[in-house]
C-alpha cells in the first residue's frame, strides 16, 4: 500500500516514514501543504497522513481542495489541537480519522491499517482465499495451516492482491501502490516479487498471470475477468 505523509516537522516526518516503511508501506513525504497537495493530486494513494498546521497551505485547505476535486483517498489528520470543535471541523471537511499529538507510532500504524482496509471496502479482520488465510492485524500468512514467512514488502504485495481478489491488477498499479516511485519503470522488480511470492506460497498456484494485462489472485484461474 502507498501512503503520503504531509508533515512540516522533519523529525516527525522521518519517524513516520521510517515506521511506515518498516511495516512494508511505500511512503512519499512532503513538508508543506502546497507540495502535499501536488503529490496527492498526482498519485493514487491508499492513505494520506496530513498535519493540520503546515507552511504555505494549511492541512484543512489541502483536504478541502482534494474533496472538491473528487479525490476520495482516506485521510488521517494529525494535530496538536485537542478540542471537540477542532475534531468536528476536520471531520466535516472530509477527514476519515483524527489523531492528536503526541501519539504512539503503534496507534498511528493501526489507524493507517484500518483506513487501508476501508479503502478496499472491507472491515473483515482476516482474508481467506482457498486454503490461504491472511491476518492483516498480525501480518501473518498461512496456507493449509502452514505459516508462510514473508518480508514486509512481500506481505504488502500479497495483501494488496488479496484485497482485489478476482481482479486483474496491472504492473503499473502494483508499482504505484507497493513501491515508492523510486524504482526504474523498465526494471523487473514486480515480476521478481511475484515470482518470489509464488515460490513461498507453494503448489496449487493462487497468483496467475494475464499476459499483457497483469496478475490476478484467486483460487479458480478460469473465473477472472480483465
Amino acid at each position: 500500500m502507498r501512503v503520503l505523509v504531509v508533515e512540516d516537522s522533519s523529525r516527525l516526518q522521518r519517524a513516520l516514514g521510517t515506521a511506515l516503511r518498516k511495516s512494508g508501506y511505500a511512503v512519499d513525504t512532503a513538508g508543506d501543504g502546497t507540495e502535499g497537495l501536488w503529490l496527492a493530486e498526482s498519485h493514487d494513494y491508499d492513505v494520506i497522513v496530513l498535519d493540520l498546521m503546515l507552511p504555505r497551505r494549511d492541512g484543512l485547505s489541502v483536504l478541502a481542495e482534494l474533496r472538491r476535486k473528487g479525490k476520495s483517498t482516506h485521510v488521517l489528520l494529525l494535530t496538536a489541537r485537542d478540542t471537540v470543535a477542532d475534531r468536528v471541523e476536520g471531520l466535516q471537511a472530509g477527514a476519515d480519522d483524527y489523531l492528536v499529538k503526541p501519539f504512539s507510532l503503534d496507534e498511528l500504524l493501526a489507524r493507517v491499517q484500518a483506513l487501508c482496509r476501508r479503502a478496499y471496502g472491507t472491515k473483515q479482520p482476516r482474508l481467506a482465499i482457498a486454503d490461504m488465510e491472511i491476518d492483516p492485524l498480525a501480518r501473518r500468512v498461512q496456507r493449509a495451516g502452514r505459516p508462510i514467512e514473508l518480508t514486509a514488502r512481500e506481505y504488502l504485495l500479497l495483501e494488496y492482491l488479496a484485497r482485489r481478489e478476482g481482479q486483474v491488477v496491472s504492473r503499473t498499479e502494483i508499482e504505484e501502490h507497493i513501491y515508492d516511485g523510486q524504482i526504474d519503470r523498465m526494471s523487473n522488480v514486480v515480476d521478481s516479487a511475484i515470482c518470489g511470492l509464488r515460490k513461498k506460497l507453494g503448489s496449487a498456484p493462487l497468483i496467475h498471470t494475464r499476459r499483457g494485462l497483469g496478475y490476478v489472485l484467486e483460487a479458480d484461474p478460469y473465473s477472472a475477468r480483465p
